[in-house]
């Protein structure tokens, strides 16, 4: 399982929002949520993005999420769609809860869970 801090999420939901558009789950260099629309940095990456923890190549090593990555979705790069308002996001939103993310080969599992304690 994948745990994405509520704290991160929430403002890449709102920026989807904001822009009426969709969130995108992506796996390529980490695992990420990022809005398919919104802001970018000087260097044309994306501002806000939400990391699943043990997923961020900017502060991870390489081969612990790599392989964090690769266990839990597979080898291959992808971005799945989603609406922000919709479901566990709605939740995540109106909440102070994380979300976890689990998969199958043929199925992503999206949970609402409680914030681990102590962690920020």
């Amino acid at each position: 399982m994948l745990r994405f801090k509520g704290a991160e999420l929430r403002p890449v939901l709102a920026e989807a929002i904001a822009h009426q558009c969709r969130v995108i789950l992506a796996k390529d260099q980490g695992v990420y949520f990022l809005s398919e629309h919104g802001e970018r940095t000087p260097e044309g990456r994306r501002k806000l993005l939400a990391y699943a923890v043990g997923c961020n190549p900017d502060i991870d090593p390489f081969d612990d999420w790599w392989e964090l990555a690769h266990t839990e979705l597979g080898g291959d790069d992808f971005g799945e769609f989603f609406a922000p308002q919709e479901g566990v996001f709605a939740r995540i939103l109106g909440s102070e809860d994380d979300l976890e993310l689990s998969a199958t080969p043929t199925h992503l599992s999206l949970e609402v869970v409680p914030p681990v304690q102590g962690s920020d």
